[in-house]
């Protein structure tokens, strides 16, 4: 799994599509602004066959707003179940950004999404997401019936600072003995917190996120907690046992300061004896999931992982 020096450039229609709209993650121009930035990324509308139903779910600090997400499939089966838990380094993001990738999880799992809508830092630190993000999940097992989904074929699946909390939300469930998850889809996710990995430095400067960017989003998040011994709730890498763990897909990108973040944990999972794949999206960057439909080279990523996900569901 190591890294050679002659690591595969950029996509070429990736690097075009950044050159003609740019974006680059920072804190440095302050949470109001960044969330406005991110929010105004042009988001094509995708898969208006699915419905979509706004709830609200009880959580520790008021109601949570979350969105059900049903593929035309679910007219009268009952399908599986997906809580998806967006990015935006715990600080940015919201239903309404991640509209389109629930869509996609829930017409390529064959599954219907929850979309869960969790309070942000910098307002808002650690644990208040993970509060969040495991009521909600709690909730969509309790609700099945409800809901006309099957609580025994669940998943969790999140990007960037969701797939840091849906790796948390897969060790709670293990340690809680419900929901019994059938499987973990983390993209691109942090969860070793280990900055001295060679991703980090190789790729500080690279497009959409680089290593200022995650320190400041880190700091947002969780700047209040000793980071010398932190919980496994805030860095699931620091679990003492990650063994019995739902079966886990840890997609990376080749251009992404987190890379070797998730392919440690992967390796870390697979030595605790948790069926693990792997992928490596060599050419592309962080947050490649948003390309989907665009680039090809992200569609195929995308494709690929949300095959192993409806899998584990239908299989």
């Amino acid at each position: 799994m190591s890294v050679t020096d002659e690591k595969p450039a950029l996509d070429a229609i990736l690097q075009k599509v950044l050159e003609v709209m740019p974006f680059q993650l920072s804190t440095d121009i302050g949470v109001e602004e960044a969330r406005r930035q991110f929010s105004a990324i042009p988001r094509p509308p995708v898969h208006p066959e699915v419905q979509v139903e706004e709830r609200e779910v009880p959580g520790p600090a008021g109601p949570i707003p979350v969105r059900v997400y049903r593929p035309p499939t679910a007219d009268g089966a009952t399908l599986p179940v997906v809580v998806f838990i967006h990015g935006g380094g715990w600080a940015l993001g919201d239903l309404d950004s991640y509209d389109g990738a629930a869509r996609m999880h829930a017409v390529g799992a064959d599954a219907v999404v929850v979309s869960v809508d969790y309070r942000l830092a910098p307002e808002h630190p650690y644990p208040a997401a993970v509060d969040d993000v495991w009521a909600a999940t709690q909730w969509v097992a309790a609700h099945a019936a409800e809901l006309g989904v099957d609580a025994d074929r669940m998943a969790v699946a999140g990007d960037s600072a969701g797939g840091n909390l849906s790796a948390v939300v897969a060790l709670l469930a293990r340690d809680a003995g419900a929901p019994a998850l059938r499987f973990q889809l983390l993209w691109y996710p942090a969860t070793t917190w280990d900055t001295s990995l060679p991703s980090f430095t190789e790729n500080a400067e690279a497009p959409i996120l680089g290593l200022d960017a995650v320190q400041g989003f880190s700091l947002w998040y969780a700047g209040h907690v000793d980071l010398s011994d932190p919980p496994a709730t805030l860095v699931p890498a620091r679990a003492a046992d990650l063994s019995g763990l739902a079966p886990a897909y840890i997609a990376v990108a080749g251009h992404d300061p987190l890379r070797d973040d998730g392919i440690r944990y992967a390796e870390m999972l697979a030595a605790a004896g948790v069926p693990v794949q792997l992928h490596n999206a060599e050419t592309l960057v962080h947050g490649y999931i948003g390309y989907a439909g665009v680039v090809p080279a992200a569609t195929e990523s995308f494709e690929r992982a949300v095959a192993a996900l409806r899998e584990a569901l239908h299989g």
